[in-house]
């Protein structure tokens, strides 16, 4: 099948892994992981959580930054025009659904950031920890792929982030939306590499720094 795109130039190259590597965890919060919730409980959302399991016991065990984002709001009055009446009823600050995964989600490691949009960079403090800790490569796993994984994603790159994507550890409601929006990041702001590969890194980064 022609891939126009690749014609006229998109994916040219691979933009490769950096030398200083952090992990954005976007929404791994119950209402998206834990059947209880009404948004909770996709399948592709549960295989994500645990593949980012095993990629974060790898990555706190070599220092590498680990921040965790949860979106909640105060009510419905200070959410976003958001089309989902459960974001806008349910995520409000101290409801279980806003609590993270606890699969994925380390007390005494992680930087916790509550965020109101779809990006986890937007108007939050993840840049600065980022460039505190002289990150340049953002590695970003979560939910949902077609919604705020690509927004995150989008604003890592305008960042001036190098940007992986580990396929594995990204998730959506459906599976023809997930693969789209893979597909076009990689196009575009990102590399989409298997689990594999980010975990061969980061044992690269720890002989580097050993």
């Amino acid at each position: 099948m022609t891939d126009i795109y690749k014609e006229i130039g998109f994916e040219a190259h691979r933009i490769g892994f950096g030398e200083r590597p952090g992990i954005a965890v976007v929404d791994f919060q119950r209402g998206f992981t834990d059947a209880e919730f009404p948004l909770g409980g996709r399948p592709m959302v549960q295989d994500a959580v645990d593949s980012t399991a095993r990629l974060l016991e790898v990555a706190r065990a070599n220092n590498v930054p680990v921040a965790s984002c949860y979106t909640a709001y105060t009510s419905g009055r200070d959410a976003p025009y958001w089309k989902i009446p459960a974001v806008v009823e349910q995520f409000h600050h101290g409801h279980p659904c806003t609590e993270l995964e606890p699969k994925i989600y380390d007390a005494e490691y992680d930087v916790v950031i509550c965020k109101s949009a779809p990006s986890i960079f937007f108007q939050t403090a993840i840049t600065q920890f980022f460039v505190k800790e002289r990150v340049d490569t953002v590695i970003v796993v979560g939910c949902n792929t077609s919604g705020c994984i690509r927004a995150s994603v989008i604003d890592a790159f305008s960042n001036g982030f190098r940007v992986i994507v580990p396929e594995e550890c990204v998730g959506d409601v459906e599976e023809d939306p997930h693969r789209a929006n893979l597909t076009d990041v990689h196009r575009r702001y990102a590399d989409v590499v298997g689990l594999d590969e980010v975990l061969d890194y980061l044992e690269e980064v720890r002989k580097r720094n050993a």
